[in-house]
């Protein structure tokens, strides 16, 4: 039926204007996703008054009715997570969806059936971007088969694509947009377009979600009238927790201790932090991992403050709460790495706009990379600027997640971690990261931090006890640290640690405590690599080489094997010599000893943590 043909209902003839033009101006595909939307708005609408049940006084096209009612579409929701965003995204589009009738089923990527793709019907995926564009690496398998030539043809499928990411990295949302663009090739449908988060993804993931949620549940409408059965999960979702602290409203802990770990003359500081969580009703499991909502440091606000001669007692309106500009730059924004979109905003307020575009990407991401927002207001200086003008720019101060040090079993209501400060000097001035230089400068006895737990479902202990073999650098052994601990209060079979540092004397981390559990049982075995001890560096992968016969005899007798650690540099390394010693233990090509790995982690016994 035409637009034309049907009554005006209630409309003004101003509103009926608008909706003509906007008709006259749409594809059919959009045409088709607003009216869903309109749909679900509504029935909010309805909801909200108090008058869902009763009849509006609109006019509603009338539904054809079919002989046979039509089978609602099956409707998937994959997360593809590194940190836990994801996963937290869609286990809240799961229960929106459920709200609206649907029935939907939740899966985590790592328990996707790859061979299933085919079959779905409505497909939405929430997905995060590792690295350079890389999927995170619970996800690889699945973009390896969908990129690759086993790709089936996906001409019955719909999907929607949320994509999470940082413009602060060059290829942003990479792992969104080359499934969309995949998906596509494949011959699947778009239910509406892929949306790009940046770090502050909460408001354009709501839009996203309120939207395709509310065209299926039209579609539903239309098509069924049955009630939608309970909605389903399917694995790698967060684990429960009956706190009511989380990301979004953070617990203020204690700082109980904060001890430094390396020795006098090291090359590297590393602090062991005590944080408290008791009355937080906040629970955890070895492998999780303490979410830290840190401020920046007082003296690079003042810097900043000084540089833009801006009043820190100037009131600021943020997420509709009043607070000062200092606070406000203190708590709520990032203020130190600059993004692409920070130069755009300050390019468009200075008139500089020209400079940056200039530049292709290689030269702006290096001109990021040596250059801080200080750096660039004190280049490129503007005065009497408004702070909210200023603060538009920003990306809110995003918590930053550490593995826990430590179990439950032996240490309630406490979480331990392990972190190594971010110290360098840019522009000859002694700079620090925002959380580490928090934690080791600020977090001192009795002093307060926002935190909450952040499961890590991916990263955990065999339930059986089977064996483990860990492998770790520097502040990578934390999560060993809480394994072993559970393993101490509650049994668990053989383990074999893999640790690498810098220098003995000053970088062994936790040294006596290895050593108690080598000398009661608790671990079986313990390479050590101290990478500046020698004339040659030596690292943990040739530790492990150097063990090739006994790691792939654990291995084929049922072990687990865990990696933590830096993701651009020893993890891959340490990836590479798994595959060697497989290849060359097992007597297989290189491509059959890659597959060997890929199993393990397809069984949850080749699990990473990496950074």
């Amino acid at each position: 039926m035409m637009a034309s043909q049907l009554s005006r209902g209630t409309l003004t003839a101003e509103q009926w204007q608008l909706v003509e033009a906007l008709g006259s101006s749409l594809t059919p595909e959009h045409a088709y996703w607003i009216s869903g939307y309109f749909a679900g708005l509504g029935s909010a609408l309805l909801r909200s008054s108090g008058t869902a049940s009763q009849s509006p006084d609109v006019c509603i096209p009338p539904v054809v009715t079919q002989a046979e009612p039509v089978a609602a579409r099956s409707l998937t929701i994959l997360h593809i997570s590194e940190t836990g965003n994801s996963t937290e995204l869609a286990i809240r589009l799961a229960a929106l969806a459920v709200e609206q009738g649907l029935s939907p089923t939740l899966v985590g990527i790592a328990d996707y059936k790859v061979r299933k793709l085919k079959e779905e019907q409505d497909l939405l995926i929430i997905t995060s971007t590792h690295g350079e564009g890389d999927p995170p690496q619970s996800g690889m398998e699945f973009f390896e088969f969908v990129e690759g030539r086993k790709a089936p043809s996906l001409s019955g499928l719909r999907y929607a694509i949320l994509a999470l990411g940082d413009m602060s990295y060059e290829h942003f949302c990479g792992a969104g947009k080359r499934l969309d663009e995949r998906f596509e090739a494949l011959g699947a449908k778009r239910l509406q377009p892929r949306v790009d988060c940046d770090v502050d993804y909460e408001d354009p993931a709501a839009v996203w979600s309120t939207g395709i949620l509310a065209l299926l549940a039209a579609e539903q409408a239309s098509a069924i009238s049955s009630v939608a059965s309970p909605s389903k999960t399917t694995g790698g979702t967060q684990q429960a927790n009956n706190s009511v602290y989380s990301k979004r409203n953070p617990f203020p802990a204690t700082v109980i201790d904060n001890i430094v770990l390396s020795g006098r003359g090291s090359t590297r500081e590393t602090h062991h932090i005590e944080i408290s969580l008791a009355d937080s009703g906040l629970t955890y499991e070895p492998g999780d991992a303490l979410g830290i909502a840190a401020h920046n440091d007082p003296a690079m606000v003042e810097a900043l403050l000084a540089a833009l001669n801006m009043n820190p007692d100037a009131p600021l309106t943020v997420k509709g709460q009043t607070t000062t500009l200092f606070d406000a730059l203190g708590k709520s924004f990032e203020i130190t790495t600059a993004t692409l979109r920070f130069l755009d905003h300050w390019g468009e307020l200075t008139g500089t706009t020209d400079i940056f575009s200039a530049m292709d990407n290689t030269k702006r991401a290096a001109f990021l990379h040596d250059n801080h927002i200080i750096d660039i207001i004190r280049a490129y200086p503007l005065k009497g600027l408004d702070p909210q003008r200023f603060v538009d720019g920003l990306r809110p101060l995003q918590p930053r997640l550490y593995s826990i040090a430590s179990s439950l079993s032996i240490c309630p209501d406490e979480a331990h971690i392990t972190i190594a400060p971010v110290r360098y000097k840019l522009h000859g001035e002694p700079r620090s990261g925002v959380a580490s230089g928090h934690l080791a400068d600020r977090a001192i006895a009795d002093s307060v931090l926002p935190v909450y737990i952040q499961s890590n479902p991916h990263f955990r202990l065999p339930s059986n006890g089977e064996p483990i073999i860990m492998i770790g650098a520097g502040t990578g052994v934390a999560p060993y640290r809480a394994f072993m601990q559970e393993r101490e209060a509650n049994g668990g079979g053989r383990s074999w640690m893999f640790f690498g540092e810098r220098n003995f004397r000053t970088d062994f981390l936790y040294q006596t405590e290895w050593q108690d559990w080598l000398k009661n049982g608790v671990l079986t075995k313990m390479e050590v690599a101290f990478s500046r001890d020698g004339a040659e560096k030596v690292y943990v992968q040739h530790r492990i080489y150097e063990h090739a016969h006994d790691v792939y005899a654990w291995l084929e007798e049922g072990a687990y094997i865990y990696l933590c650690g830096d993701a651009s540099h020893m993890a891959p390394d340490v990836h590479n010599i798994l595959v060697t010693v497989i290849e060359e233990q097992a007597s297989v090509q290189r491509e059959e000893a890659e597959e060997y790995l890929r199993d393990l982690q397809r069984d949850g016994r080749y699990q990473r943590d990496v950074y």
